[in-house]
């Protein structure tokens, strides 16, 4: 293929030996452009269009889009168009460099009753608001698996804000997610939404319920490390693609080994640990407060940040 020819490549239209029926099966599976379809792999694929169509498309597209080594300058620039989030609380929002992160997956764990839906429901209200607040300016996407989803307390989180709360609901695309295979369906069929509805946050809560439940023993456990690492990597490719916040919560379990200190440890193992751009562990304090501390991240340092929980949602907590 000549330079000549790549430049022609604009959408799914343009690629090699691609017809209709194809496209459609591509959209149908989440692949809507051709970033989506450069980031594929052949694997991923060839289970839609057959092991020589996706070959040859996905190093099309890779070439119409000039996907290669770039300077770390070249980089620089192009994370100017990251993004952030306010969670309401200013301690919080310092302690993760300025609130949650486009372009990422930011994890919360911890154990029942600390604080992490409550997070996400604050999120899904405040991506909605505009940037001078903290907001994105868009809608969200809520995945959630474990039917902790309240409408009445999106409804009092918009209220604190501001916000209409008709309006705030209507922002916020809700899917129950039945188990492992629909959530990982969910995903794979929210690029057109996100397209359509202006989707600057999605959200899952929580992204290993299912797999912990559906799998379980050490004779099942590389089966679900696959799943959840595929469902994971098209996480961060929607982020990627759409410059979109992921948020997502992650149950914890006990460690009998551990004599001191905290046994608690997150549920997903390494696939998970390494796979999360911010991991954030939260645990209670006294009353309504909570300590939420990074335990992983690229860039941001080891902290603690101590945050309230209030009837108008994630707040500083007042001296």
């Amino acid at each position: 293929m000549t330079k000549r020819e790549e430049k022609k490549i604009m959408s799914l239209q343009d690629l090699p030996g691609v017809g209709e029926k194809t496209i459609e099966k591509l959209r149908s599976a989440g692949y809507i452009d051709l970033m989506s379809v450069a980031t594929a792999s052949v694997k991923e694929l060839a289970e839609i269009v057959g092991e020589q169509t996706a070959f040859r498309i996905i190093e099309a597209a890779r070439n119409a889009l000039d996907i290669g080594f770039e300077t770390a300058a070249d980089v620089y620039e192009r994370r100017k168009n990251v993004s952030r989030l306010t969670t309401g609380s200013k301690a919080l929002d310092n302690l993760l460099g300025g609130g949650i992160e486009t372009q990422a997956v930011t994890e919360f764990h911890g154990g029942f009753g600390c604080g992490k839906t409550q997070v996400g429901f604050q999120l899904a209200v405040n991506v909605q608001l505009p940037p001078e607040q903290g907001g994105l300016e868009g809608a969200c996407l809520f995945i959630d698996t474990e039917s902790t989803f309240r409408p009445e307390r999106i409804k009092e989180l918009a209220e604190a804000v501001g916000l209409d709360p008709r309006k705030a609901l209507e922002n916020i695309i809700y899917a129950r997610a039945y188990n492992s295979d629909h959530q990982m369906l969910l995903v794979e069929k929210a690029a057109e939404i996100i397209k359509e509805k202006n989707i600057k946050l999605l959200i899952i809560d929580s992204v290993t319920s299912h797999f912990r439940a559906e799998y379980t023993g050490r004779g099942e456990l590389a089966e679900r490390q696959q799943k959840l690492n595929r469902h994971l990597h098209a996480l961060q490719r929607l982020a990627d693609v759409f410059n979109l916040a992921v948020y997502i919560t992650n149950q914890v379990m006990a460690r009998p080994d551990v004599l001191f200190g905290d046994p608690t440890a997150p549920v997903g193992g390494h696939v998970l640990g390494h796979f999360s751009t911010h991991r954030v562990y939260v645990r209670k304090a006294k009353g309504n407060t909570r300590i939420a501390r990074v335990i992983d991240s690229p860039y941001l340092p080891e902290g603690e940040a101590i945050f309230a929980i209030t009837p108008q949602g994630i707040r500083d907590v007042e001296e």
